[in-house]
C-alpha cells in the first residue's frame, strides 16, 4: 500500500474516534455543549493496559498527576498514546513552568498542559507562548510525533491550526494569591478551563482535608461564578458523588477523579474485608 493511502487510513481512523479532528478538540466541543466530564487519574503506573481499563470503565478523558512523582519517559509516552488510540484524551500537569517540559508532554501526544499554582496572568501568558505555533506563540515545530500520531503532515499550515486548535491550557488555582487574582487569571486569553485543587485549597485557608468547609468551598464557588461570568469549563475533584452533585448543580463540568493508586488500595481492603467477615462468622 503507498504511504500515502496508509497515512490517509490513519487519519480516517482518527477521525472516526475524533469527529472533531482530535482529542483536543473533543474535550473542548463537550465542554462547550455543556456535557459533565470525568477524568480518570493517573499518578504512579505508567501501563496502556490502565489506559485500556480506564477506557472501558466510561471515562471522558486522562488526567496525569505529574507534578509529585517521576515518570520514565518512555512508559509515559507509550502510555499516552495508548490513551489517545482508545478515545481518551489526556491533560497532564506540568511539573513547573519550563519550556521543555512542555514541549515533551505535547509532543508525546498530551493535549492538555495543566499549570500547578497558577497564580498570574504573566505566567499564563507565558504558557500560551509555549504551547502555541507561530505566529501565536513559539512552540517549536516538531511534526510527526504523538502529538500527531506519528502522521507527517502533507499541509503544514494546516497542521499549524490544527496544532493550536488541540492544546488546551487549564488553569490550576490552589493558592491564597491564586484565588485573589482569579478575576485576571480566569479572563486572561487562551484559558480553556479552570480547576480549583480542593487539597492544598483547604491547607491554605487552615482547614485540611475538609474540603467542603465554608472557608475551603466558599473560594472555590466563587472562582466558579467567575468562570460562569467568563464562558470558561470549571471543575475540581471530590470526596464522593454527594459533593459531585453539589458541584453540578452549581455548574462544575469537570472532576479529576481518584487514581489508581486509591482505586487498588479501595478494590483490594473490599476483598479482604469481605473474607474477614465471613472468617468471623
Amino acid at each position: 500500500m503507498p504511504k500515502s493511502e496508509i497515512a490517509a487510513s490513519a487519519t480516517a481512523r482518527l477521525q472516526a474516534l475524533y469527529p472533531e479532528g482530535g482529542p483536543g478538540r473533543q474535550l473542548k466541543a463537550r465542554l462547550a455543549g455543556g456535557e459533565v466530564l470525568v477524568g480518570g487519574t493517573m499518578s504512579e503506573y505508567t501501563r496502556p493496559s490502565l489506559m485500556k481499563l480506564y477506557q472501558q470503565a466510561g471515562y471522558d478523558f486522562v488526567y496525569i498527576e505529574y507534578e509529585h512523582v517521576y515518570f520514565g519517559l518512555s512508559a509515559l509516552a507509550d502510555t499516552v498514546l495508548a490513551a489517545r488510540d482508545n478515545g481518551l484524551p489526556v491533560i497532564a500537569k506540568t511539573p513547573q513552568l519550563d519550556r521543555l517540559e512542555v514541549a515533551k508532554l505535547l509532543e508525546c501526544g498530551v493535549v492538555g498542559i495543566q499549570l500547578p499554582r497558577t497564580e498570574t496572568r504573566k505566567e499564563i501568558e507565558t504558557l500560551v507562548n509555549y504551547i502555541k505555533l507561530y505566529p501565536n506563540g513559539s512552540r517549536a515545530s516538531a511534526t510527526g510525533y504523538g502529538s500527531s500520531d506519528y502522521i507527517k503532515p502533507t499541509d503544514r499550515q494546516k497542521w499549524i491550526a490544527d496544532q493550536d486548535a488541540e492544546t488546551t491550557l487549564v488553569v490550576h488555582i490552589e493558592t491564597r494569591t491564586g484565588y485573589a487574582n482569579a478575576e485576571e487569571i480566569v479572563s486572561t486569553p487562551g484559558v480553556d478551563m479552570v480547576y480549583c485543587g480542593p487539597g492544598d485549597t483547604s491547607l491554605e485557608f487552615g482547614h485540611p482535608g475538609d474540603w467542603d468547609h465554608p472557608d475551603v468551598a466558599g473560594p472555590m464557588e466563587s472562582v466558579l461564578e467567575i468562570c460562569k461570568r467568563h464562558d470558561v469549563p470549571f471543575g475540581t475533584s471530590v470526596k464522593g458523588p454527594d459533593s459531585a452533585l453539589r458541584w453540578i448543580q452549581k455548574g462544575a463540568q469537570f472532576f479529576e477523579e481518584a487514581s489508581e493508586l486509591v482505586l487498588i488500595l479501595k478494590g483490594a481492603t473490599e476483598i479482604v474485608d469481605g473474607y474477614r467477615a465471613i472468617s468471623a462468622k
